[in-house]
Parts: C-alpha cells; structure tokens; sequence
C-alpha cells in the first residue's frame, strides 16, 4: 500500500496474518508499541489527526482491519457462517499482526466503533497481551443489541440493514454507493477532504461492501453468540479500561456507559473516573482528536 500524505514520514506494512489473509497499515514513533483500530465505514486514516502528537510517546501500529482499504477482504463461501468476520477472528489477526511485528509482550490499545469491538474481544481472548485500552463511542455489542427498539433501531439502522442476508444490502448500496455514503458518514466537514474520499471510495468497491455487510452479520450472530458465551464463562476484560463517547451520539442518549462496560469488567479495571463524554458526536478521533489525544497521554502513561 501506499503511504497517505495524511501520515508523513510512516512506513506502511502490508503482513500475513494466516491463509491468505493480509494486513495493511502505517507505522512510526519511538517508545511502547500502540494499536490504534478504526471503525465503520473508514480506514486507518481516521487517526491522521492524532497521530502526530503520539509519536515521541509510543511506537504507533495502525492497521485497516480485515475488510476495510487495503487488508484482505475474503468472502464469506456460506450464507450461515460469518465467522471470517468475527471479532475473536478480526482479534486474532490483531495479535497475529503484532506478533510479527516484533511485539510479543504486552501493548496498549484504542479502538473506535467497530475497532473498539475488536479491542473489546482481543482483551478478552488475549488477556496477557494488553496493557491498557481505550475504546471509544460503544457500549458492548450484546448490550446494543437488547436495546434495539425505538429509538435505538432508527438511529442505527445500518446495523440491521447491513445484516440483511447477501446479497441484498451489497446490491442496494451498490447501486447508490454515494449516497450511502453521505449517510454513513455524517457532515462532510468533519472530515480532511483526501479522508472522506477514500471512505467514500470504499462503497464503490464490491469485496469492501461485502466484508463490511460481513462484519455486521458476524456481529448480529457469531459476535452476540461469542459475547453469550464470554459472560457464561465469567471471562471479563482484566486489563485497565476507559470508555470516551460523544455526547452528541447514540451511546449517550440511549446508555450508561459507564455501567454497560462495568458488566464487561473485572472489579476495578473500568476507570470510572476518567471515562466521559466528550464534545462532538460519533467519529471521534476526527471530531474531537484533542480528548482522544489528551486520553492517550494521560492513560497510557
């Protein structure tokens, strides 16, 4: 892959992660390793506005998941199972990607949206590989679902139109690509203009489509059916956590935040204190990447 100038002096990495999967990305800085993984509809661009500031602190891995611009998009083979977008399965890649990369100990990690549902699942399966995460804008997928009545399922729509069986939603969107992402992706100016661009190019792209719709499926069934499982067996996120969201978002019109992920948690590992809302709405680290920044510094320190 090519390196954005949205990352000046970045080197991108493209690494095998298992049969025929593939990971893209950029990385750069000196100090502990930092995983920073994006959400819907974007790229690892979305972090251009935060990453800058990090680098004489961390070493940062910025990665597009599995699906998303330039990584691996493989396609589901049977209309039943969407494991291959699972987020124990998007986790595992994580790990894998960091392992290659020369970080077998333990890392920090922040994640937006559906990232943050991978960092969510990585901290449960591979509790001896976070430091510390940050995750921004969710509550757990489980708790968003048992939610889903009005007004919840109006304002997330996506999530149950994309869920829809394939090909209906990938056909849908490809025949109005650009109008669908006007819709995703909220006001135009919050983004840089060479972002919202490449965003909005992943709707044109019919394998992105179908590993986003995917990624969506895997969370209405394996995602939920894992998370069942996770808290049958008692398994919580052990490692230090915070919680930002927007305040102009879903997360804190409809949830407690703070009382969601303190389910999730073991005893004192959701830092309540320094959980909030921030200003601005969902895409945080491009609406609002000085609390994101500010979070960082403070937290992983």
């Amino acid at each position: 892959m090519e390196v954005s100038p949205l990352y000046p002096g970045f080197k991108p990495f493209n690494i095998s992660v298992g049969k025929d999967i593939t990971i893209a990305g950029v990385r750069s800085g000196t100090g502990p390793p930092l995983l920073l993984l994006h959400g819907f509809p974007q790229t690892h661009l979305i972090w251009h506005r935060v990453a800058p500031s990090l680098l004489d602190s961390f070493t940062l891995i910025i990665p597009d998941l599995r699906g998303y611009g330039s990584s691996s998009k493989p396609a589901a083979t049977n209309p039943d199972d969407h494991s291959l977008y699972s987020k124990s399965t998007m986790a595992a890649d994580m790990v894998a990607l960091m392992h290659s990369l020369n970080y077998t100990g333990r890392f920090y990690i922040c994640g937006h949206d559906r990232g943050a549902r991978v960092a969510h699942k990585l901290c449960i399966d591979y509790p001896e590989k976070v430091e510390k995460c940050i995750l921004l804008d969710i509550c757990p997928t489980k708790a968003m679902f048992l939610a889903a009545r009005h007004p919840f399922a109006q304002l997330y729509w996506h999530w149950f139109f994309l869920a829809q069986t394939s090909p209906f939603p990938e056909d849908v969107i490809a025949a109005s690509s650009a109008a669908f992402a006007t819709k995703t992706l909220a006001a135009r100016e919050l983004y840089d203009e060479a972002a919202y661009k490449a965003y909005a190019a992943q709707f044109e792209d019919r394998a992105t489509v179908h590993a986003m719709c995917e990624d969506y499926r895997a969370a209405a069934k394996e995602d939920m059916e894992e998370q069942v499982a996770d808290e049958e067996a008692g398994r919580k996120i052990q490692c230090p956590v915070r919680v930002l969201w927007g305040k102009e978002a879903v997360v804190e019109k409809l949830f407690d935040a703070r009382a969601e992920w303190r389910k999730v948690c073991v005893d004192g590992a959701l830092d309540e204190e320094g959980s909030y809302a921030v200003e601005g709405g969902h895409f945080i680290p491009e609406e609002n990447s000085g609390d994101v920044l500010k979070c960082i510094l403070d937290f992983f320190r």
